[in-house]
């Protein structure tokens, strides 16, 4: 009978199992419940604090390799304008919304390999990869139809009246035909690198079949930067 009863004790998992969760016999299971809550806040504090300290302007110019970047964004309107309203780096380039940016700064870390490998280090490899990286940059806009644009700029709320007509044309043109400010706007932040038409018409072919892009997005791509730089003033663009 002793023999049976040997039998039927539990396996170490199970064993294991019950013993996690079993109440302590030192510390009560209402002290357990309210460390594990505290603990809980402060990590997740601490994460989100972490995750908005890597979010600022400062952070993502502390890199050598994004002075370049950043010299270039001080000559547009994002960074000097009228109204005094500025969008940074973040504002351009990581989403707001918690799973998108989570995401964007996991991808993110290859930049930190990158600025260690020195890949963009000179101004001589900066240029040798500025047309692969504002393809990068162009394709994930284009799929998420400019997002990050769209935190600030809505067709809705847009005042065409008291836009120059040129501006208002192009803007009524890209509501008629489904367009994204990527379609017209590759240039806004950044000098266009040599080939960027070719290049931004090999992105949007390569979409096809993948993501739903509408045709008017391999129409007349000349006449839409034309347009952009027209109305920004950058007829000095690459």
């Amino acid at each position: 009978m002793a023999e049976h009863h040997l039998d039927q004790r539990p396996g170490f998992i199970r064993r294991l199992w019950d013993g996690f969760w079993s109440p302590s016999g030192v510390l009560s299971l209402g002290f357990l419940a309210i460390a594990g809550f505290v603990g809980g806040i402060m990590f997740w504090g601490g994460f989100h604090w972490g995750l908005e300290e890597t979010n600022t302007e400062e952070f993502c110019i502390s890199c050598h390799t994004m002075a370049k970047n950043f010299d270039e964004y001080t000559e547009t309107i994002h960074y000097n304008n009228r109204s005094g309203v500025r969008a940074t780096c973040p504002d351009c380039h990581v989403p707001k919304e918690w799973q998108h940016k989570v995401k964007a700064k996991i991808m993110a870390s290859k930049d930190l390999y990158h600025e260690i490998m020195g890949t963009i280090s000179t101004d001589e490899t900066y240029e040798d990869r500025r047309l692969h990286m504002a393809a990068a940059v162009w394709t994930k806009m284009k799929k998420t139809d400019s997002r990050e644009c769209r935190n600030c700029h809505d067709f809705e709320f847009m005042d065409f009246p008291v836009q120059e007509n040129r501006a208002a044309m192009e803007h009524q043109r890209a509501i008629d035909n489904d367009m994204t400010c990527i379609d017209c706007h590759q240039g806004i932040a950044h000098i266009l690198p040599a080939g960027f038409l070719d290049e931004y018409r090999h992105v949007v072919e390569g979409m096809e079949g993948s993501v739903a892009v509408n045709e008017s997005s391999l129409l007349d791509l000349d006449g839409m930067l034309e347009a952009t730089r027209a109305f920004l003033g950058r007829g000095d663009a690459q």
